[in-house]
Formats: C-alpha cells, structure tokens, sequence
C-alpha cells in the first residue's frame, strides 16, 4: 500500500468514526481517531527502515541470505535491529509452523534452519551496536513438546504432543545473567524436578529487567490484590546479571 492509498484510507475511516463520535460521543472513539493518526506519523516517518541497501555484505553473511527476502524471520530479525537503533520500545517476532504432530523430522530441521542463524545474529548485532545492554531479547513459545513419540513410529511418520508442563526458553541482554541455565526437568522431559519457575514469575522478572516494579501498581478487587502479574510473580534474582 503506497503512503498516498494509506493515507486517503485513514481519511475516510477518520471521516466515518467522527460521524460516529457526533452520534454518541465516545471518547473512546476520539482516542481510536488519535491511535490511526500517531500510526501512520511512526509509518511514515521511517520510510528507509525496511530499504536494506545500506546494509554491508557483512549483515547478510551474519544473518544469512533468507534476510534478502521480505518476510523470512531473518529479514524480520534484521528489521528488528533496525527497528531498536531507532528507539522502537517493544518489537515482537513471529515464526510460525512449530505444531509437528507428524513428519517431526522433516519439519523440525527446516524450521531451526530458518531460525537459529537469524536470532544468533540478531543477539551478536545488537552486541556489536552496544545495544544488547539496554535491549531484552526473549525467544519462546507458549509451550513445550512431548520428547516421546505422537503417531506412528516410522522413518518418515512421527510427531510429539503439546506438553504444558514443562518448557524451555531463552533470554539475552537487558540485565540478564549470560551463559546460566536454569531449572532442570526428569529424565523423560515430563516434570520440573529443579528450580521451577512459573509464568507470574517470569514476567516480574521481565518487567524489573524493564525497569518496572510490577507491585507498584497493586490494587484491591473483590478481596484480592492484584497488580501487573496478576496476584502472583516474584523477581527471579538468580537469572540477573
């Protein structure tokens, strides 16, 4: 969509949601009205982000050639780079096509393929920029994978299950302590055994390294005192640097 068909687009959906706001006068709508504007401002004032022609051939050979490629998760991680050097506070990745059920062993290569150089070399950029002091990298899922076999059990035909109650992620910069692992499960992958660390935990970690003190913001409800991490959450001072 060129910046032209963006912006007639927005004049007419701003046209449409002002009638709105005449008729019962929301001031919800007002600050939807404010949202698409201060939008197409952060559209419209990079329009280089995603030109990579100034880009060394050193930045290819790092992230790897899928970064020529609008769209591929290293083009992404690129952008992303791009992105935190101009002050973008929050960027969020996608890479979809995880779910193997079945055809684990074709699937599951492809996939770390398209990933592992890519987020290696996003990590290694931003340390190269000075950035990765100030930028938390978190890389993970919304859960684990059974480590025994879904389905039939052939060379060319088997799967792992969702598995919920154990998983892995990764974290790097922004006051996070490098090179620990931390936590420990069975020897069948099924149950923690050491150092479990729940969701409510993780994000008030995640919000001290932001430089947010997740209590702050307590309030009563119904009996309950809730707060940024819902009733739970305490920092994880082990995983800091």
């Amino acid at each position: 969509m060129s910046r032209a068909e963006r912006r007639a687009f927005l004049d007419s959906l701003a046209e449409l949601n002002q009638l709105r706001l005449g008729d019962v006068g929301d001031p919800e709508i007002a600050t939807r009205i404010a949202q698409y504007e201060m939008a197409f401002r952060m559209q419209a004032s990079v329009p280089e982000l995603t030109d990579l022609k100034s880009e060394p051939e050193s930045t290819f050979r790092l992230y790897g050639e899928d970064a020529r490629r609008p769209g591929t998760f290293a083009a992404n991680c690129l952008l992303a780079r791009r992105l935190a050097e101009r002050g973008v506070r929050f960027i969020q990745l996608f890479h979809r096509d995880w779910d193997h059920h079945g055809g684990l062993q074709k699937g599951l290569p492809k996939r770390c393929a398209e990933v592992d150089q890519a987020s290696a070399a996003l990590v290694t950029d931003l340390a190269q920029r000075g950035l990765l002091d100030e930028t938390l990298v978190i890389w993970g899922g919304e859960f684990g994978r059974t480590v025994y076999c879904q389905g039939r059990l052939t060379e060319d035909d088997y799967g792992r299950d969702h598995h919920p109650r154990c998983f892995t992620i990764w974290m790097a910069g922004g006051g996070i302590r490098s090179g620990l692992s931390y936590g420990m499960t069975d020897d069948f992958s099924y149950n923690i055994v050491e150092n479990p660390m729940d969701v409510h935990d993780l994000h008030a970690t995640i919000l001290h390294c932001l430089g947010v003190d997740h209590t702050k913001l307590t309030f009563k409800f119904q009996g309950r005192h809730y707060r940024l991490t819902d009733v739970h959450g305490r920092v994880n001072k082990a995983l800091l640097a």
